[in-house]
């Protein structure tokens, strides 16, 4: 059974930093092209970042140079740095493994306010 489990979510001002994490079960993230999706309020979910399998790295234009998007495969753990965060990044972010089938995580909301 997959399971996904992110954390580090939660209140910062604008400028400020978080680091995201995604603990994985049940699937083998070197094997896998994983990835982070966001949520925010009326709005469709968004592709922000993700990895593929040689580690190439791609992101939404609008988080280029503030986010990174990395994996630890021996822990099997995803990472989402976060800088430079603007109110426009709140969302509920989630850990997805991309492809058929796909498997997300139950989310974790990030806010960004003063």
């Amino acid at each position: 059974q997959v399971q996904l489990v992110e954390s580090g979510g939660g209140l910062v001002q604008p400028g400020g930093s978080l680091r995201l994490s995604c603990a994985a079960s049940g699937i083998v993230f070197r094997f896998n092209v994983m990835g982070w999706y966001r949520q925010a309020p009326g709005k469709q979910r968004e592709l922000v970042a993700h990895i593929t399998r040689d580690d190439t790295t791609d992101y939404k234009d609008s988080v280029k140079g503030r986010f990174t998007i990395s994996r630890d495969s021996a822990k099997n753990t995803l990472y989402l740095q976060m800088n430079s965060l603007k109110p426009d990044d709140t969302a509920v972010y989630y850990c997805v493994k991309l492809g058929v089938p796909d498997y997300w995580g139950q989310g974790t909301q990030v806010t960004v306010s003063s």
